[in-house]
């Protein structure tokens, strides 16, 4: 029975993992093929925020995923609106680097997020890591580095774009998890919360810079077939986006975060293959050498933090005995070695 059930979740997994790969890869092509004869990002995140604002709440009940508990306002305003920007930010940055450079280059740089993880980590909570951890980061930052230098397509901005995006998403994962602590808001009705509160702040800002400039300034005066098309990809874009983000997040609810992190890295390649396949943009193999340094960078980094966090935990359960052994002090021992288990569960990023 034990067999047949872990034969069972190993299938699952690689099912849903292999769902992500799919969508994913379908999701930036798409992207991609809107952005390059509708230049207008700010619209493409519009429509995702629309999306998953649309779709959420009626799936999920259908779902019979669990009810958000009362969350204060004084919460909401130091947590949730900061991270619903973040990931607005997150998101238009995103489309504007697909936008201007290609989305294998653009997901290349995301590799970088590693970087970022390890630097915000430090200065907001104080977190030091192992020499192998920073050892990791070589080669991710030089395997962009190459890619860079060699991207045939460069385009400053499309970089710094990538950049942003990638730090907005870093700052995102790390206050996102305080935040599932917290409340104990489960993980998908969090997407639906930030979705919907990052559209509330957006729309404004969509309305006076797209909506008057397609309606009024640069209206769009092409075929009724072209119109219809686009329309079309752009609601295809928000399916595929929607789905992406419910698989990443079911997938992360059944596996180890080391597992995730990999499977994570995995889908970057498969994205980098699919998109190069598919959209054809030009590269050289020394280009191509970049990208796989930086990815596996980034594999080597989810092993060394792994580690880290086993190290970590075997020190914790020998906490107690040590502390006891000097101060007598059950209670005592028993608060600090929780403390520490809770830290090092929370902030494992």
């Amino acid at each position: 029975m034990d067999e047949k059930r872990n034969s069972r979740e190993v299938i699952t997994i690689l099912f849903l993992c292999l769902l992500w790969y799919a969508v994913s890869s379908s999701s930036n092509v798409v992207g991609k093929m809107v952005l390059s004869n509708f230049p207008y990002p700010l619209t493409l995140t519009m429509v995702q925020l629309t999306s998953i604002t649309i779709y959420s709440g009626p799936f999920f009940n259908l779902w019979g995923v669990r009810k958000s508990p009362n969350i204060s306002w004084n919460y909401y305003v130091r947590f949730i609106l900061p991270l619903a920007l973040g990931k607005l930010f997150a998101n238009i940055f995103s489309h504007v680097s697909i936008w201007k450079v290609p989305v294998s280059y653009a997901h290349t740089v995301k590799a970088t997020m590693p970087l970022f993880t390890v630097i915000l980590s430090r200065i907001i909570l104080r977190e030091k890591q192992t020499w192998r951890v920073y050892l990791s980061l070589v080669p991710i930052v030089g395997g962009v580095a190459i890619a860079t230098l060699t991207e045939l397509s460069f385009n400053m901005i499309g970089l710094i774009s990538a950049l942003v995006s990638t730090m907005a998403f870093s700052l995102q994962n790390i206050y996102s998890k305080k935040m599932l602590h917290d409340t104990g808001v489960h993980h998908l009705r969090l997407l639906f919360i930030l979705g919907r509160s990052a559209l509330f702040i957006f729309l404004p800002l969509w309305i006076f810079n797209d909506f008057i400039n397609l309606v009024y300034i640069h209206p769009i005066k092409t075929s009724v077939n072209f119109s219809y098309n686009i329309l079309g990809l752009l609601f295809l874009d928000g399916i595929l986006n929607w789905l992406q983000n419910i698989i990443a997040f079911s997938v992360l609810s059944i596996v180890t975060p080391l597992t995730y992190a990999v499977a994570s890295a995995s889908k970057r390649i498969f994205v980098i293959g699919v998109t190069l396949f598919v959209l054809g943009n030009p590269v050289t193999w020394v280009n191509i050498f970049g990208m796989a340094m930086a990815i596996l960078g980034v594999l080597y980094y989810n092993k060394a933090k792994y580690d880290q966090r086993q190290e970590k935990q075997r020190d914790n359960s020998i906490l107690p005995k040590y502390y006891n052994m000097n101060h007598n002090d059950n209670s005592n021992s028993f608060v600090v070695n929780g403390w520490a288990n809770k830290r090092n569960q929370l902030f494992a990023v």
